[in-house]
């Protein structure tokens, strides 16, 4: 582990944490977002880089993709920034086309100084204090975020909050992944444990049906290209998947293009959010000997269903004082 100047955002330091293990993965974090900046695999053909980054500051301040980003308090969308709790209205930022709150409003835990707690070789302990009212939640709210590189090519993350009254939390991790740097991610094999999905709306919003994915062109039962569904036309995705099971468990597979590198992931989560990258742009320089350009990285979210706390058959996101919010998530790497 090494800390890095990594410049400021108001007057503060933001800190570029490098974490390396034994099974020769590397990751770069930055205190600013909880971002995972880099992150470097072991493989066949040599390392790889699988997450998109940004070369300097600038890209993680505006970040309108949300690269690399710990996304939250609420990640995802809640419709018409506004929720009821308790038979209390609140309203929060609509940062969304002026109508919808997206993962957690104009800043959120994403776009915030957080503190290092604890750190070592291979792993380290963000903290970030979100005060009360806060793009309109309610409740002081405590997030601790954990990295930890552990073999055989794991990243492990692991979040927790409290808070002082009834909130809202669900956190989810936002990397942009490419098993095989600058190919278009729809050549990549996706499988996704999930029989069941959440469709939306023209804004995104979920509907509050819960349909199956058999027949459709989100049915990823079966390992299959991105890029070709087995029936109904190719669709961008950004939808909501009802995983199978409980517990720490497999959600989701790919593998690259070349068949050299897979990626599992496991976690705790009901529900998984598959974004193929279809808006990316380059808004700022990337890491170099990156593209970042529509369907050059994909996003698997686990969380909680988007816009559950106006779905109430959907997985409670409440949290309360006295409990302890918890999610594991766990991008496990494996050469083939």
């Amino acid at each position: 582990m090494s800390l890095h100047d990594f410049g400021k955002v108001n007057g503060q330091d933001v800190t570029e944490i490098r974490l390396a293990n034994r099974d020769g993965m590397a990751a770069s974090v930055l205190n600013f977002g909880a971002v995972i900046r880099d992150l470097v695999v072991p493989s066949t053909t040599g390392h790889r880089h699988v997450v998109l980054g940004y070369q300097a500051l600038d890209g993680y301040l505006s970040n309108p993709s949300y690269l690399g980003v710990t996304a939250g308090r609420y990640a995802n969308r809640i419709a018409g920034g506004k929720f009821s709790l308790n038979g209390n209205d609140h309203d929060l930022t609509a940062n969304e086309k002026g109508k919808t709150h997206l993962h957690g409003g104009h800043q959120g835990i994403s776009r915030r100084l957080w503190t290092i707690i604890e750190d070592g070789m291979d792993h380290v302990t963000l903290e970030f204090q979100s005060a009360n009212g806060e793009e309109g939640y309610p409740g002081d709210c405590t997030i601790r975020c954990r990295y930890r590189l552990m073999g055989p090519a794991t990243l492990a993350i692991e979040y927790s909050a409290t808070c002082n009254a009834p909130t809202l939390v669900n956190i989810a991790h936002h990397s942009y992944f490419t098993l095989q740097e600058n190919t278009d991610i729809r050549e990549h094999e996706l499988q996704i444990n999930a029989d069941l999905y959440t469709p939306v709306d023209a804004d995104l919003i979920t509907t509050g049906e819960v349909l199956k994915v058999q027949g459709t062109p989100f049915d990823f039962r079966e390992p299959r290209a991105i890029g070709k569904p087995p029936s109904g036309k190719l669709l961008p995705y950004d939808i909501n998947y009802v995983l199978r099971g409980q517990g720490m468990r497999t959600i989701a597979q790919v593998l690259s293009p070349d068949k050299k590198l897979s990626m599992e992931v496991i976690s705790t989560e009901p529900g998984l959010q598959f974004y193929d990258g279809a808006g990316l742009s380059e808004t700022a320089p990337p890491l170099s000997g990156q593209e970042h350009k529509p369907y050059f990285g994909f996003a698997l979210e686990p969380q909680k269903f988007p816009d559950s706390p106006n779905k109430p058959h959907f997985p409670s996101a409440v949290l309360k004082p006295g409990e302890t919010y918890r999610q594991m998530t766990a991008y496990r790497f494996k050469s083939a």
